[in-house]
This record gives C-alpha cells, sequence and structure tokens, in this order.
C-alpha cells in the first residue's frame, strides 16, 4: 500500500524518536518517498544527519534554513499538500495537546494544520502521562477531526515503570497504515494466487524443454492484485523478473511437475486464481544423470505428458474465481471457449500470436477477455502493466457483482 506515496514523518522529542530509523528504512523498503519534520526537541533524542541519509532528503526542523548568503523558507503548506500521508511518530503528550488546540508554534504543526491527507499518530510516553485525563481528550479530540490513532502498548518505558505509552515498534505502524489504506480496496482480504513464467523440463543436467515466456504478465497481474489489496502467492518459473512487495510472496519453481505441486498446495486458500504460466505440455520420459554426448547424427527423446494444472484446478474448483490464459493461432475464440468449459474456469484471456506485439518475450500484449457467460470483450494493444490493469478490473467486477 506504501509503493509510490509520499509519506510525511513527523518526529517529536521523545525517547522512543529512537526507533524513527528503523521506521524510515521500512518505509524506504517498502517503496515510499519519505520526507521528515522533526521539532527541535526531537533532533537531541535523534540525528538529523542519520535521517536524511536513511530518507535521502533533507530533514527539516524549522521555518527557514539558514545559510551564508540567503535563507530558504521551509514551505509548511506545500509539504502538507506533497504528502499522500502523515505518520507523527513518537507522538508526546506536549505535542499532541497542542495539536489537539490547533496551536501552531513549529514547522511540525503548521504541516500538520495543513495536511489534507490521512494523519497517524502515534502516541509515547510514560504510564501516568498516558493514562492522564487531559491526555485522553487530546486523544478523542484528535480522531474526532478524523486522525488515526496508532495505540500505544504495554511494555518496559523509560522511567523503569512496566505499563501503557511504549510506541508502536516501526514495524507494527507499517502493518497498522498499510491495513488501514486496504481497507476498501476491491481486493482487499482476498488471496489471490497467479502462475506466471515458462518451465524448464530436464532432458540432462544441461538441456531442458523450454519457451520463450518471461513471465512478465504474471508478474505485471501480481503487482495489480497487490495494488489492489490482495494478499498473493506468485508461483513463477525461470523468469530474469524481479519483484519486492510486502504482499506478494514468491514461490520459485523450474518444471511442470513443481508448479503443478506449488498450485495444489496453495489452492484451497485462494480465492482468485489466475493460471498465467506457459507450462509445458510435455516433459522427457527420462532425465539422464549425465550430459548426453554427441555419440550420433540423431537423438530421440521420449516424451510423456505433464498433468495439467488448470484442468486438475478447475476439477477442484469450490468457491474460487478460476482464470486461464489461451495463446492460439487459429480459430481463436472458438479454441478459447472450449478450453474455458473443458477445464471448467470463470474466464479465459485470449492472446493470438497473429497479433504483433502481443504473446512471449514483449512489453505489450493484446487481450481478449472471454467469461463463462460467453461474454467477449477485447482490449486494444497496450503495455503489459496496463493489461494487468485490464485483466484484474474485469475479474473485480464480476466477483464484486
Amino acid at each position: 500500500m506504501l509503493g509510490g506515496k509520499n509519506i510525511l514523518l513527523g518526529i517529536t522529542g521523545g525517547i522512543a524518536a529512537y526507533k524513527t530509523t528503523f521506521l524510515v528504512r521500512l518505509l524506504i523498503k517498502a517503496g515510499a518517498t519519505v520526507k521528515i519534520v522533526l521539532t527541535e526537541s526531537a533532533s537531541s533524542f535523534v540525528s538529523p544527519l542519520t535521517l536524511a541519509t536513511l530518507s535521502k532528503n533533507p530533514v527539516l526542523t524549522s521555518f527557514e534554513d539558514k545559510k551564508e548568503d540567503s535563507t530558504d523558507w521551509n514551505n509548511h503548506v506545500e509539504l502538507g499538500l506533497w504528502a499522500d500521508v502523515m505518520i507523527i511518530a513518537p507522538a508526546t503528550a506536549n505535542t499532541l495537546s497542542k495539536m489537539a488546540n490547533g496551536i501552531c508554534d513549529n514547522l511540525l504543526l503548521a504541516t500538520y494544520l495543513s495536511a489534507k491527507c490521512p494523519v497517524f499518530f502515534a502516541p509515547a510516553m510514560d504510564l501516568d502521562m498516558y493514562k492522564h485525563p487531559s491526555t485522553k481528550a487530546s486523544f478523542e479530540a484528535l480522531q474526532s477531526f478524523e486522525n488515526i490513532m496508532i495505540p500505544a502498548t504495554s511494555g518496559e518505558l523509560a522511567s523503569g515503570l512496566h505499563g501503557e505509552g511504549r510506541m508502536a515498534e516501526p514495524e507494527d505502524i507499517i502493518a497498522f497504515v498499510n491495513q488501514y489504506l486496504s481497507a476498501g480496496l476491491p481486493l482487499s482480504g482476498k488471496n489471490v494466487m497467479i502462475t506466471a513464467g515458462p518451465t524448464y523440463e530436464a532432458i540432462d543436467p544441461v538441456r531442458f524443454i523450454g519457451n520463450h515466456s518471461s513471465g512478465r504478465m504474471g508478474f505485471e497481474l501480481a503487482k495489480e492484485a497487490a495494488r489492489l489489496g490482495a494478499d498473493v502467492i506468485l508461483i513463477s518459473g525461470p523468469s530474469h523478473m524481479h519483484i519486492d512487495h510486502e504482499s506478494i510472496t514468491l514461490v520459485k519453481v523450474v518444471s511442470g511437475s513443481e508448479m503443478y505441486a506449488a498450485a495444489h498446495e496453495h489452492y484451497a486458500k485462494a480465492d482468485i486464481v489466475i493460471c498465467a504460466a506457459a507450462v509445458a505440455d510435455y516433459r522427457p520420459k527420462t532425465v539422464a544423470d549425465q550430459k548426453i554426448k554427441k555419440a550420433s547424427d540423431d537423438l530421440s527423446i521420449d516424451l510423456v505428458k505433464n498433468k495439467d494444472i488448470l484442468l486438475s484446478l478447475g476439477k477442484q474448483k469450490k468457491n474460487q474465481f478460476l482464470v486461464g490464459f489461451a495463446l492460439e493461432t487459429e480459430n481463436e475464440i472458438d479454441n478459447a471457449i472450449g478450453k474455458l468449459k473443458k477445464k471448467h474456469l470463470d474466464a479465459i484471456v485470449l492472446n493470438s500470436l497473429n497479433d504483433e506485439g502481443a504473446g512471449f518475450s514483449t512489453s505489450t500484449n493484446k487481450i481478449t477477455f472471454i467469461d463463462k457467460n460467453s461474454h467477449i470483450k477485447a482490449f486494444d494493444l497496450k503495455s503489459k502493466e496496463a493489461v494487468a490493469v485490464d485483466i484484474l478490473a474485469e475479474i473485480t467486477s464480476r466477483i464484486n457483482a
């Protein structure tokens, strides 16, 4: 949920400020762009230089940055408009009280009052301060302003006391924000399983039977499903594609048999299944233990059929919305509909190798989406990223109907 987001992190003067170095690293790892505003006292607990290095952005502490020959103005209005999300962590009792009462005596508070985005605050203070009626009043007031509180946890406090007031751990802050942002998305709470890429069927330790699939289409589908709020299991054959997303679990396989096993392992928990992999139809009957030498001009290899993953999933289908891919060269629509019915699919995505720019090893694709009611929708040639958006839009429109 944080990938590509502009995150404004406000840090106030509490001992828990030291944890923000870890929070910044997690935000960056999640793909966010991070800017940081510190109160004056916060810089006593955590180094602005450390935070600037981690965030790759200057850390702001006041309205003006004085230089030798000029003064630069830090515009709190621009900062507030820039942010997609603002997180104030740690949020001390002092800052919370000022936020609740509209007091604006530093850059962080001015930016908070200018923010147009969701604002999260993570309280951090000692036990008696946390339980004080004035602090509770601040919590209630801020939440009535539609700010989102990330509750403090219980544990050992800086004073040596044990109880409520400990700032949520950075990992928990990230999880809390992600959960909030994903709520209401079309695939929030859904589990999506996607197969991608080719399979390699070994002939000997050196050679294999494979195909030209890059896996790009499946990887783009995984990214789009995660963007829509889903938890994704991506089962991929050998591919040069990379993916790093907290909502996507990548399962690497090589052969069709391995993909079959992985798909069946995760199938029961899936709400949506998209089989975009180009699985080899056949594999060598026997695999040589050693490299086969060039002993003659001819070489014969006996092939046997791989198990049909899509067909087996279709037979076991319960509540899953099952989508297959069909790559055709003739009688495309008829063949695709035939495959859809035979394999008990809810929908099928048709590729035609007759369409320039479609199919394997390209950054584009041209598809026709066909559902089990024989509703057919053809799309223009697009980037595979855009095609993934179209495919998931068709799926979500049907499961949420």
